[in-house]
């Protein structure tokens, strides 16, 4: 493979530029997530108003008075939502220097019962903070957009691979299971630099990320190097998760990224939105043509890490029991107990 300086940048909107150009971007996408697991994607559709408001709210949010913020904390949420303090989160057996807030689909809670999945816990709905009453609102029409865009990606894959286009429609596109995260980094390099979140694989399916204009942070892991990937205006970092590549055994790539914390006296919005599909979802094992089952890779493993797991709620409760055990501690006493 080619060295790599920056991210491959692709423009969504040739796929609706006819024929030729739509086949085009699949085969760029398939491309790209083979050989480096990210992209810029430009040509999205979602209005710069949108974007705005949405870094605007964010911002809002994070200037909340502390006992506002810490009314919606996580531990109050047996779903994992709401806001988590500085320092609450773990990843990659560290500290994840940030606060967040974790946000879902606003869904009716589950019964417990016999022969119900513990992944069912992370059903139900969010909790909103007083004083924000917007929040809701942009946050439901960016989630709707970037689900749209997420699942048209997904689509385009399918096809570029030799599968059927809609592959991945009865995983997705009834009960899909999103998370968008808002986070907020406090400057904490100076100037050595300390981890925002440690290297890892998301563990869904694909990622959407936004930053603040001209800020950066994410490195992406290329070859043995990392490669820094700032915020290109106009575009979202894409990334594909574990579950894409279990479901091609390896030929789409999951590739380990890692989040440095700014310089003392900045900080940065962060805005990633995991597209993930049912809770009781299977991913589909794509059926691709002989030419690209020949350059499967198998599946990333790395040292300490658990296998992924066929359900996608599996994987969802795991993820959040590892980064969260004082929510288990608070809410799935139970989970703890062999």
């Amino acid at each position: 493979m080619p060295s790599l300086d920056s991210l491959p940048v692709l423009d969504f909107s040739r796929l609706s530029a006819g024929p030729e150009e739509a086949t085009q971007f699949r085969n760029d996408l398939r491309d790209a997530m083979h050989e480096v697991g990210f992209l810029y994607l430009a040509g999205h559709g979602v209005p710069q108003e949108l974007t705005d408001a949405m870094l605007s709210v964010s911002r809002r949010f994070f200037d909340l008075p502390e006992d506002v913020k810490l009314a919606v904390e996580n531990i109050h949420s047996p779903q994992f939502r709401g806001y988590t303090r500085m320092g609450g989160e773990l990843t990659d057996g560290g500290v994840d220097w940030r606060e967040q807030i974790d946000i879902g689909v606003d869904r009716d809670i589950v019964a417990p019962g016999p022969g119900v999945a513990d992944y069912w816990r992370l059903e139900g709905p969010n909790l909103w903070p007083e004083g924000l009453p917007e929040m809701r609102a942009v946050v439901s029409e960016w989630t709707e957009r970037l689900s749209a865009i997420s699942l048209e990606l997904l689509r385009a894959l399918a096809l570029s691979l030799g599968a059927p286009g809609d592959t991945f429609d009865a995983a997705f596109a009834a009960q899909a299971f999103p998370v968008l995260k808002i986070v907020r980094y406090p400057g904490e390099s100076d100037p050595e630099p300390k981890q925002g979140v440690g290297s890892h694989r998301d563990g869904g399916v694909l990622t959407l990320l936004l930053v603040e204009p001209e800020k950066g942070g994410l490195q992406v892991e290329y070859q043995g190097k990392w490669i820094d990937a700032p915020q290109v205006p106009g575009t979202f970092v894409v990334n594909i998760g574990e579950m894409l590549e279990l479901a091609t055994n390896g030929y789409l790539k999951a590739t380990l990224h890692r989040v440095i914390s700014p310089l003392r006296g900045t900080d940065r919005i962060s805005l990633p939105f995991f597209f993930n599909p049912a809770l009781d979802s299977t991913m589909p094992q794509l059926a691709v043509s002989p030419e690209f089952q020949s350059k499967a890779r198998g599946l990333s493993v790395d040292p300490g890490n658990s296998p992924i797991l066929q359900t996608y709620g599996d994987n969802a409760l795991r993820y959040r029991i590892r980064a969260h055990p004082n929510v288990v501690a608070a809410q799935h006493a139970d989970l703890l107990v062999d």
